[in-house]
C-alpha cells in the first residue's frame, strides 16, 4: 500500500513545493491539492463534512499551479488533484493544463475528479446541480478524445464540439489515471463507468461494504476489479487502521493535512513515515 497526504495550499500553509520535498524525503508517494474556485455567501448545499465549513476551503490556491510547484521540486513524488471540480473548469482547457502537467512531470500526475458538493460554487460556474454528474461525466470523455487522438471531437448533450487539434499529449498512455471521487454508490458507480479508480472517504461510511460492494458490481459491468484501485482519502495515523486499509486491499492511503506551517506539519510527517517504515 502506498501513502499520499492531502493539504489546502493557502498564503498561510506550508508550501507545495516544501511540502512535497517533505513527503518525497519520508518515503509518501503522493501529494494532493484539492479544489475549490471560491465560496459563497449562501448555502442550499450543507457540507459533508457536517459542522461549520473550515476556512481554508475559502483560502486554497488553484490545484494545477500548487502540484506544477510541488513537480519542480521532486524527482519520483507523483501528483494528484484530490479532488478537481471538473464541472467548474473548460474541458478543453483543462485537457491541455493535465496534458501539461503530465509532461512537465515526466507523466506523474494523477487525476483525481469529483461532481461537487457546493451548489452555489457550481451554479455561479453556470453548473446545473442536478445535471453536474452528467456534465462531469461529457467532459471526462471529451478530454480522453483530447488526450488520445490527433484531431478530437465530441458530441454530447453538455459538451459538443467539431474536429480540432490540441496539443501536448500527456506522458502516460493513454492518459493519466482518472481516480473518480464521492462517496458510495454513486461515487463507485462513475468510477466504474468512465474511471480508473476510485475514491472514497474513510470514515463517512463502512470501508469494508463499501469495497466488496464496490468490487462486486465492477465485476457485474464486465470490469476487473483489480484495474480499479482505491485511493483511500482520510486515513488516521493509526497503526491498526493502516493495516486494515492494507487487509482491504486498499492500492493508496491519503492523510489529510492541516493548512499549517513547517513546525506543525512535519512532526506530523515524520510519525507517518516511521509508520510506512515499519510496514
Amino acid at each position: 500500500m502506498e501513502f499520499g497526504a492531502s493539504m489546502f495550499f493557502t498564503d498561510y500553509s506550508m508550501t507545495p513545493a516544501a511540502l512535497g520535498r517533505a513527503l518525497e524525503e519520508r518515503g509518501f508517494e503522493s501529494v494532493w491539492a484539492p479544489e475549490h474556485s471560491h465560496i459563497p455567501l449562501s448555502r442550499k448545499s450543507p457540507w459533508p463534512g457536517g459542522g461549520e465549513l473550515p476556512k481554508r476551503y475559502y483560502d486554497c490556491m488553484d490545484p494545477f499551479v500548487c502540484l506544477t510547484a510541488a513537480a519542480m521540486a521532486t524527482t519520483k513524488l507523483k501528483l494528484g488533484t484530490g479532488v478537481c471540480l471538473v464541472n467548474q473548469r473548460d474541458p478543453i482547457q483543462t485537457a491541455k493544463l493535465v496534458a501539461s502537467l503530465d509532461q512537465i512531470s515526466s507523466g506523474r500526475f494523477l487525476f483525481g475528479i469529483g461532481v461537487g458538493w457546493n451548489q452555489d460554487e457550481m451554479e455561479n460556474h453556470g453548473t446545473a446541480f442536478d445535471t453536474r454528474a452528467k456534465l462531469t461525466r461529457e467532459r471526462i470523455e471529451a478530454m480522453k478524445e483530447i488526450w488520445t487522438k490527433s484531431k478530437a471531437e465530441y458530441h454530447g448533450e453538455f459538451v459538443n464540439f467539431d474536429p480540432m487539434m490540441a496539443w501536448p499529449k500527456p506522458v502516460q498512455k493513454p492518459h493519466p489515471p482518472i481516480l473518480v471521487g464521492g462517496a458510495f454508490p454513486q461515487g463507485a458507480r462513475r468510477a466504474i463507468r468512465y474511471g480508473d479508480g476510485w475514491i472514497p472517504i474513510a470514515g463517512r461510511a463502512p470501508l469494508n461494504e463499501a469495497l466488496d460492494k464496490f468490487r462486486h458490481m465492477a465485476a457485474e459491468a464486465g470490469r476487473d476489479p483489480a484495474s480499479l484501485p482505491i485511493t483511500a482519502f482520510g486515513a488516521a495515523e493509526n497503526r491498526d487502521e493502516i493495516r486494515r486499509f492494507r487487509d482491504l486491499g486498499v492500492a493508496r492511503a491519503v492523510v489529510s493535512l492541516d493548512s499549517d506551517r513547517e513546525d506543525k506539519i512535519l512532526p506530523i510527517l515524520d510519525r507517518w513515515a516511521e509508520l510506512i517504515r515499519e510496514g
